[in-house]
């Protein structure tokens, strides 16, 4: 933003009428760039003419206060363009500042002996006089600057709040609104013609999606809303506050469309040619309108989450929430608040807001429980009443919350073997597993091992910056004689690396497979004898993992780094391997 001082050519203008009529005496005024502003007498009406004068042009450079009492003869004026045609007899040159910039000269001349005697009998106090208006033209200058600015700043904070898809609501300390943005107006009928009114904000104590709830009131009209206040502030005194905030109903409805729109899932999304992979799509559509809880059970990477999307989307419930929570992930002194969510004051931490809990954003929709076989028991127990009694309590609240909602859970553990161990509820088994679904394991459908790949090939196409157009026939052979203990979502991360080690190459070939996978075929026969009895019975998948887990702490090491290694080649979490091996006594 470029301003100089023509832009307050009247506030300087009356300044150097009154040292000209107190003086009497020439005034004139130079900007930065040696452009005349306005002057009095022979400098009259000569406004945006480049002035030649090099003691003018010296007091920018320099900061200097001149007095020339020679005109003509100084040094400064050897070098004036004009200086042929001067008739100048005392000469006064005095910087104009913004702040510590030179913005602009003022000078007073004088062109009679009467004058140049007066000034220079009383020179320190016309000199302290001069300075002080010099000083005065530049708070001016500073004053229309700020006024600029800040202008500016307005337009740029319209601009934003404008393009934000959120409402925006700006409002003094009083709460009387100052301006409210385009979103505001638009899809809250809350206009300009709202400005002066007094506005309303009242905190419900909740929150959904980490945003409080507070309800709205404008002019008797109520608005439940998410959002946020945010204080504005000048010189630590409050001028007001900014409200940004979104509707409530559109909050939930978001919950919704993220797990129905574009990510929604169907069973054309699982891949496969084998008669079970048939008979699991087949599944899905006779059972997906169901209230009945449903247990999904598989080895990891086998496409649980996969198969609980699919019955969402293709149940009555398609349009309204799916919610994921991993009962792995979340430490149990987190997951029940997770779960149910809290109240204000429920615990040590909790937010001054509360907290609703997954159970609650999936209300009308359905809540997956991943990896629930993990879960604690004391958490058990409460689950049970939930499916049985269709309500819950948030922690620290004796108030019941009713749900619409239907269960989808998904283990990779024996819940019959955690039953007899003590460690998974029998009420509670038989509650989920009302429609079960087995998912198998990919060595047990290998038919589906190409289908599956030629997905990933095509998936992997799009998202890299690879383009694969075949594969070799060896690595087919290699990929279906693999098998496969960390299943899909291992056959998908070993595509993923072949595409990555491609390079300019346009076919997937044999070198560009993990050792493991080329190992395993080699020691083949050797493996199958470790997970074959003397009787050439198949022992249970515990030993085949167990054996799996020793071979690759071998390959990638014991430590930490190698343990990750470990975890991420069998597609489960570093805690679920830890679990694991503590099982197999491996620890």
């Amino acid at each position: 933003m470029s301003i100089s001082l023509l832009d307050i050519k009247e506030d300087v203008n009356r300044y150097i009428n009154i040292i000209s009529s107190l003086m009497k005496v020439d005034v004139g005024v130079v900007d930065s760039d040696m452009t005349r502003v306005t002057g009095t007498g022979l400098y009259k009406n000569i406004a945006g003419v480049s002035a030649l004068g090099s003691v003018y042009k010296n007091t920018i450079e320099t900061g200097d206060t001149h007095i020339i009492e020679n005109p003509r003869q100084h040094f400064l004026c050897a070098q004036c363009k004009d200086i042929n045609n001067c008739k100048e007899l005392l000469e006064i040159s005095t910087p104009i500042y913004c702040q510590k910039e030179i913005v602009g000269v003022l000078g007073l001349v004088c062109f009679s002996i009467e004058q140049k005697t007066m000034i220079l009998a009383n020179l320190d106090s016309y000199l302290s006089f001069t300075k002080q208006i010099a000083e005065f033209i530049g708070i001016k200058f500073f004053e229309h600057k700020e006024n600029l600015m800040q202008k500016d700043r307005e337009r740029t904070l319209k601009a934003i709040i404008d393009n934000i898809n959120k409402g925006v609501i700006i409002c003094d300390k009083e709460n009387h609104i100052v301006t409210v943005n385009s979103i505001t107006s638009k899809k809250f009928d809350i206009g300009p013609d709202m400005i002066g009114k007094h506005m309303q904000i009242i905190s419900q104590n909740d929150s959904i999606m980490n945003e409080e709830i507070f309800k709205m009131i404008i002019d008797n009209k109520e608005y439940n809303v998410t959002g946020k206040i945010i204080p504005l502030m000048s010189l630590q005194n409050k001028k007001g506050n900014a409200f940004v905030f979104e509707d409530l109903k559109r909050i939930n409805k978001n919950i919704a469309e993220f797990s129905t729109d574009s990510n929604r899932i169907t069973i054309n999304d699982i891949y496969g040619n084998s008669q079970i992979t048939k008979n699991l799509r087949e599944n899905i559509l006779k059972v997906a309108n169901s209230t009945s809880t449903v247990l999904i059970t598989g080895e990891s990477g086998t496409g649980k989450e996969l198969v609980a999307r699919s019955l969402h989307s293709h149940s009555d419930r398609k349009n309204r929430p799916f919610v994921v929570i991993n009962c792995s992930a979340i430490p149990d002194s987190l997951l029940e608040s997770e779960l149910f969510g809290y109240v204000k004051g429920a615990f040590t931490g909790a937010d001054n807001n509360g907290r609703m809990g997954k159970f609650e954003l999936a209300n009308t929709g359905v809540i997956f429980l991943d990896e629930i076989g993990d879960m604690p028991l004391y958490l058990q127990a409460k689950i049970l009443r939930v499916i049985q009694e269709k309500k819950i309590e948030r922690i620290g609240s004796n108030k019941s919350i009713d749900l619409d909602i239907r269960i989808i859970a998904a283990t990779n553990v024996d819940l019959e073997k955690k039953i007899e161990e003590n460690k998974f509820r029998r009420d509670l088994y038989y509650r989920l597993n009302v429609i079960p679904v087995t998912l198998s394991p990919l060595r047990e459908r290998k038919e589906d091992i190409l289908p599956i790949t030629d997905y990933l090939i095509k998936k992997f196409n799009r998202i890299s910056q690879s383009y694969i157009s075949s594969v070799h026939e060896d690595v087919k052979t290699a990929l279906l004689n693999y098998n496969w203990p960390g299943n899909i979502r291992e056959l998908e991360n070993t595509i993923e690396l072949m595409f990555n080690l491609s390079g300019s190459s346009h076919v997937l070939t044999k070198n560009l497979l993990p050792s493991s996978i080329l190992e395993e075929k080699i020691e083949d026969s050797s493996c199958i004898r470790t997970i074959i009895n003397e009787e050439k019975e198949l022992l249970d998948f515990d030993a085949i993992e167990k054996e799996y887990i020793i071979k690759s702490l071998k390959i990638y090491g014991d430590s930490t780094e190698g343990k990750k290694s470990t975890a991420e080649k069998m597609g489960i979490g570093l805690t679920t391997l830890y679990r694991k091996m503590k099982r197999y006594e491996l620890d």
